[in-house]
């Protein structure tokens, strides 16, 4: 019986990767490991520069009576 079902794995490092590719090999499950990322490199950067401000505080508040104004 064959599925068209796709799984989607997000593995955070290599040892999880290594663990995913092999439970499937054991399995006779076959895979392929796709190296594009989904999303825009220009939409990752300004996820990533974001990220690194507000990590260093470079951030400010609205408050919910000013957010219209």
């Amino acid at each position: 019986m064959k599925t068209q079902d796709i799984l989607i794995a997000h593995p955070s490092n290599d040892h999880e990767m290594n663990v995913i590719k092999a439970f499937f090999e054991a399995l006779k499950i076959k895979f392929e490991v796709a190296k594009d990322s989904p999303y825009d490199p220009k939409f990752v950067a300004k996820i990533e520069n974001s990220r690194k401000q507000a990590a260093e505080g470079k951030t400010f508040k609205i408050g919910l009576d000013d957010i219209w104004k």
